[in-house]
């Protein structure tokens, strides 16, 4: 038995809910599951050692209720509260709510969720830290005036991005200053109707970046450890599709400067547990520059385990409890080459519409190499009320050729009918020659997909 926690709850759902809950019960920790009346019958509900219900389908009055999740821990005698990624994982007000009810968070202190969470305020903060950011402000404006005079000081093109959320929403391309009233209010509408905030800043745009992230954990004792880099760079309106690990740009000098700058990002925020420090690399220069922080485990966590070995969320597990981290920077070693292929169900062919109904055939892929972290089982029933994720196939290959090989063999046998998914999709990108030789970017997808 663990000498850690006794009983955590997951305050999630779906593939990430049984992803820590497999970890939990690894360590020999007992797990509750919440759902909603949508998701009496879902599968994390039935992997979970118990369950509690915490509301109608809605996730503003269930997974987004913070009364309804502190009141199932309590309920169940659970120590800690692991939040996965989405709903409450990035709200620091939950965070600190659970340290008033004698709750451990399993993630970051509050205050480093807090910093991050505003993310004109992080820029400063990476500034401070020595972290690269690309040229732009810290704070919003005044007048339509004061907002022309800094976005000519950043210089055109620029983007117009939301200072609170995440998830690619409440930004705008502004190509020169006539677009850039117009970019200001269609980000502003956005950005108040998607995070209840509608403050601005601006940030020099890169023409076709790579997205590459850094993986970091960190400890209560001071130690901070980078995992090497993901590209993410394949996105559908800054919603990453397929990651991979390493990245073919990054060379062992580049993923050196780049770790280096994650660690220098945690240590000035006192982070602890998981955390992905996300950079654009600029292809013209080479240079890469700060966008955000994830203060959580991210969707694509699996490619780094799969390349260093290590549990990602047993680490944030045994952080939470104060323990020290079980690997140093000099254990780090990336081995071989690893894909993820999110599997959605969206239609591509009609806009990336949400595709929600009864799952008729679910049939995953197998054999060596290949892991399927899912939420679905044949006959479940799709609810239009969440992300659409269905699952996530990894692929793990001594090289990216073989990692490509095994991914388009393990898509080849997953059978999904019902709904529609994202599979074709993924298909077709494993199969595109610019895939093949590594020459990806963040506008890879728009430029070869109708509505992408």
């Amino acid at each position: 038995m663990s000498g850690l926690f006794s009983k955590i709850l997951v305050a999630n759902r779906g593939e990430i809910a049984i992803r820590i809950m497999r970890a939990a019960r690894e360590l020999g920790i007992r797990t509750v599951a919440v759902y909603s009346d949508a998701d009496k019958d879902a599968a994390h509900v039935a992997y979970a050692d118990e369950a509690y219900p915490i509301g109608p389908a809605p996730s503003t009055l269930s997974y987004l209720h913070i009364p309804n999740i502190i009141n199932a821990a309590v309920q169940t005698g659970a120590e800690a509260i692991h939040p996965g990624y989405g709903f409450l994982a990035e709200n620091h007000h939950f965070a600190a709510v659970c340290k008033t009810w004698g709750l451990v968070f399993i993630g970051p202190p509050p205050d480093a969720i807090e910093q991050m969470g505003v993310k004109s305020q992080a820029r400063a903060v990476m500034k401070a830290a020595g972290v690269p950011v690309l040229p732009g402000t810290e704070a919003g404006w005044d007048s339509p005036e004061e907002a022309r005079r800094l976005a000519e000081a950043v210089g055109f093109p620029l983007l117009v991005k939301a200072a609170f959320g995440g998830g690619g929403r409440g930004i705008r391309v502004v190509e020169s200053p006539a677009d850039l009233a117009d970019a200001v209010e269609r980000a502003r509408r956005e950005a108040e109707s998607a995070f209840g905030r509608g403050d601005l800043y601006l940030e020099r745009y890169l023409k076709d970046p790579r997205h590459i992230e850094i993986q970091v954990l960190a400890d209560a004792h001071g130690q901070v450890v980078a995992l090497g880099e993901r590209e993410s760079s394949i996105q559908r309106r800054r919603q990453k599709i397929l990651e991979e690990a390493p990245s073919v740009a990054v060379d062992p000098e580049l993923r050196r400067r780049m770790s280096e700058a994650a660690v220098r990002a945690a240590r000035a925020v006192g982070y602890s547990g998981a955390g992905t420090l996300e950079f654009l690399l600029d292809p013209a220069s080479g240079e890469f520059y700060f966008m955000e922080m994830n203060t959580r485990i991210q969707v694509e966590h699996a490619v780094t385990e799969m390349v260093t070995g290590v549990d990602i969320v047993k680490e944030q597990i045994r952080v939470a409890a104060g323990e020290p981290l079980g690997i140093r920077q000099e254990d780090v070693t990336l081995n071989g080459w690893s894909l993820e292929c999110r599997i959605n169900a969206e239609d591509p062919e009609q806009g990336f519409r949400p595709s929600p109904g009864r799952i008729i055939t679910w049939e995953e892929p197998g054999g060596p190499w290949v892991r399927v972290d899912s939420g679905v089982v044949a006959s479940m029933e799709v609810q239009p009320f969440y992300d659409s994720l269905l699952a996530k196939v990894v692929t793990w290959g001594r090289d990216r050729t073989e990692a490509v090989a095994r991914m388009r063999r393990a898509l080849g046998e997953f059978r999904i009918e019902g709904v529609k998914t994202t599979l074709e999709l993924q298909r077709a990108i494993l199969e595109d020659p610019d895939f093949v030789a590594g020459r990806i970017h963040t506008n890879f997808l728009a430029q070869r997909v109708a509505g992408a």
